[in-house]
């Protein structure tokens, strides 16, 4: 029997990448998914990749949309019969280059898709009772390298990054003991999101990681679905940065 087997989990921003990376690892040990995207046709082949209607339901609309919101968690219940895991994936990066470059509505549209989103997902999933005896509630936000230090270039990303992981700690403190809250931080993961940083340049990226490698959709799914399950039943308000080593001389 998987880790999850019985449990029903939303993860957002799922019709590709890391996302669509812990919806397929979480299906591998025994849950259901509700993903969402913006666009259907992603998001249905998303779905016939991890299984077709048994395994998942994809929903598009737009993360930080309140309606969007509720259609997703109570097609959860509807669907699958519960709702006992969120992970809020979504995150934009529309802007690249010094931060004063950026239009102040720019920096506040990275802020309310980042942040304020995630706040609302978990605030609306928390009381629409998450969680169960078998499967305890538990919240997982993908953070970021970028919110633990200085980029020079995704500075707007880094700040929502940075309020994520502390939005992280203070409902870890305040929801305890009905639901856990973590976070994982990756540095460069191959996907399209974060092409820009290593595309054209991988080998030379690569060099400034211990790990002599860039990061993997799977190496991310494998934290979440840990910070997700039982083993990590006494772990919350916590970040784990998962990054190849890349911080440990202070680089991001």
């Amino acid at each position: 029997m998987g880790a999850h087997e019985g449990a029903v989990a939303i993860v957002t921003g799922a019709s590709r990448g890391i996302g669509l990376g812990i919806a397929e690892r979480l299906v591998s040990e025994g849950a259901k998914v509700v993903i969402t995207a913006r666009k259907p046709e992603p998001l249905a082949e998303a779905v016939e990749l991890l299984g077709g209607s048994q395994h998942a339901l994809g929903i598009a609309g737009n993360a930080a949309d309140d309606a969007h919101q509720d259609e997703v968690i109570a097609a959860a219940r509807t669907t699958f019969g519960g709702l006992h895991y969120l992970v809020n994936n979504t995150g934009i990066n529309p802007v690249y280059g010094p931060m004063l470059d950026a239009d102040v509505e720019v920096a506040r549209k990275v802020l309310d898709v980042n942040v304020v989103a995630a706040f609302s997902w978990i605030k609306k999933a928390v009381a629409s009772g998450l969680g169960d005896q078998d499967h305890p509630g538990a919240v997982v936000n993908l953070a970021s390298v970028a919110g633990q230090g200085a980029s020079g270039v995704i500075g707007w990303y880094g700040v929502s990054k940075a309020a994520l992981i502390h939005l992280t700690t203070e409902l870890g403190y305040q929801l305890g003991p009905d639901t856990r809250v973590n976070a994982v931080a990756p540095a460069v993961v191959k996907t399209r999101f974060a092409e820009a940083l290593y595309e054209g340049r991988e080998e030379k990226v690569s060099r400034a990681y211990p790990m002599k490698r860039l990061g993997t959709p799977e190496d991310i799914a494998g934290a979440v679905s840990f910070l997700l399950s039982r083993d990590a039943a006494w772990i919350t308000g916590q970040t784990l940065t998962i990054d190849g080593g890349v911080t440990l001389g202070g680089a991001l």
